[in-house]
């Protein structure tokens, strides 16, 4: 079964910079995606930045020019470097990883709380 540990959440203050990681276990190949997605009180919750194996990665909108996605294969982690925080930022941050093996297979991770106050 696939694990996702995730680590690095916190309460920063605004400007500030935070990284989080995640590493995929359980599997004998290595995830297609990873990504990050976060879900602030009350909302919905959405993609914050995804990357394939290739290298390939996409942003929301709102954290462009602020979050660097990466990825190391050779430990299947994906990192999210978190510059320049805000407020605006507060939620819980879900590493999500996706399988391709004929059919598409999802998982998440428990999630960290990340706070952005002064």
């Amino acid at each position: 079964q696939v694990q996702l540990v995730e680590s690095g959440g916190g309460l920063v203050q605004p400007g500030k910079s935070l990284r989080l990681s995640c590493a995929a276990s359980g599997s004998f190949f290595s995830p297609n995606t990873m990504g990050w997605y976060r879900q602030a009180p009350g909302k919905q919750r959405e993609l914050v930045a995804r990357i394939t194996s290739d290298g390939n990665s996409n942003y929301a909108d709102s954290v462009k020019g602020r979050f660097t996605i990466s990825r190391d294969n050779a430990k299947d982690t994906v990192y999210l470097q978190m510059n320049s925080l805000k407020p605006e930022d507060t939620a819980v941050y879900y590493c999500n990883a996706v399988y391709y093996r004929g059919n598409y297979y999802d998982y998440w991770g428990q999630g960290t709380q990340v706070t952005v106050s002064s």
